[in-house]
């Protein structure tokens, strides 16, 4: 694939006001979340619900691309056909998140260091001979009063730097994702502080690392106050905060930022959303746009839970929550769109 074709996947997959579907959990983390609705854990029920997302009528209307796992991406529907022509006949981008998983960082007690590297380039060919065009790796930072560490925070922009030289090598939009997390007590400001590092570490090793700006996504956090912080800001300043650290850090040649939910509920990243494009007073660098899971899965699971009889109520949910993020990327976004 030329590089011209990567940027125009790149630019396809933020285009109007579409944005991505974040399915791409580890079987361990969707059989939890399974566990919580006595849900059968199990290769069939996963397949069964991946299926009840991707064959949603009307969900190319909001959602450009779908990140898949592993196990999905090699998935069918129950007549046999492959998740990744559903997609594809839909008119949606089909990607897979490549990282193996946050592990351990050694002489770092409570941080991670994200972990995939080896073969990953063998593994990217495969990937896009079954028809995926991007790619999607996370990194994890934890935030306290003691880390994130310089270490840490080197270890994992030099990570996902070499992932996403390694996708445009081969052929694939690189999606990199650092992700500061929400738990904690911290503030919105230390958040903010941090956000900004993360962010300056990750696009100098993208510059070492010869990444094509243009050719990629970025996925980050909002800016926060850690869950169990006393302050909670509004709405508005969570906005100010955010959009003010990205324009100091993310540079203009990125064609998208696709924020990540990072636990939020679904209705607060809708708004969240909205404030930032409602509130920007001229055009943007880079389209806002999101790459969300929990936050437009979940209304749909809580009402399938396994039962097929609630499948079309599920898929309804789930192509109301894209909308309403179709919505906020407008900055039409209203909490009159919500149902009862």
């Amino acid at each position: 694939m030329t590089a011209q074709s990567l940027i125009d996947t790149a630019r396809a997959l933020v285009a109007g006001d579409k944005g991505l579907l974040a399915m791409d959990e580890s079987n361990p983390t969707c059989n939890r979340r399974f566990g919580g609705y006595g849900i059968a854990q199990t290769e069939e029920a996963r397949r069964a619900y991946r299926e009840l997302i991707v064959t949603t009528s009307g969900l190319g209307d909001a959602i450009s691309g779908v990140i898949l796992y592993d196990e999905t991406i090699r998935q069918h529907t129950a007549d046999g056909t492959a998740f990744v022509k559903v997609l594809t006949d839909a008119g949606i981008i089909p990607g897979v998140k490549v990282d193996t998983g946050a592990k351990d960082l050694a002489l770092h007690p409570g941080e991670k260091i994200t972990e995939g590297l080896d073969g990953l380039r063998a593994r990217l060919e495969e990937y896009s001979r079954m028809g995926a065009r991007f790619a999607k790796w996370r990194a994890v930072i934890g935030l306290s009063e003691a880390i994130p560490s310089r270490g840490c925070l080197e270890a994992n922009a030099h990570a996902l730097a070499r992932y996403a030289a390694l996708c445009q090598e081969g052929g694939l939009v690189p999606i990199v994702e650092p992700e500061v997390l929400m738990e904690g007590t911290h503030t919105l400001e230390r958040c903010r502080e941090i956000t900004e590092e993360v962010l300056r570490t990750v696009f100098d090793q993208l510059s070492a690392q010869r990444v094509t700006l243009e050719a990629m996504l970025l996925k980050p956090n909002m800016v926060l106050p850690g869950l169990e912080c006393p302050r909670q800001e509004t709405v508005d300043e969570v906005a100010d905060a955010t959009l003010g650290c990205l324009l100091r850090v993310v540079p203009a040649a990125v064609p998208g930022i696709v924020f990540l939910s990072g636990g939020q509920s679904a209705e607060l990243a809708s708004v969240r959303l909205n404030a930032m494009n409602a509130g920007f007073r001229s055009s943007p660098p880079w389209a806002l746009a999101f790459s969300f899971a929990r936050a437009i899965q979940q209304p749909a699971l809580e009402i399938w839970r396994g039962n097929k009889a609630h499948m079309l109520a599920a898929q309804q949910a789930l192509y109301h929550r894209a909308n309403c993020n179709r919505a906020a990327r407008r900055g039409e976004y209203d909490s009159s769109m919500e149902s009862p």
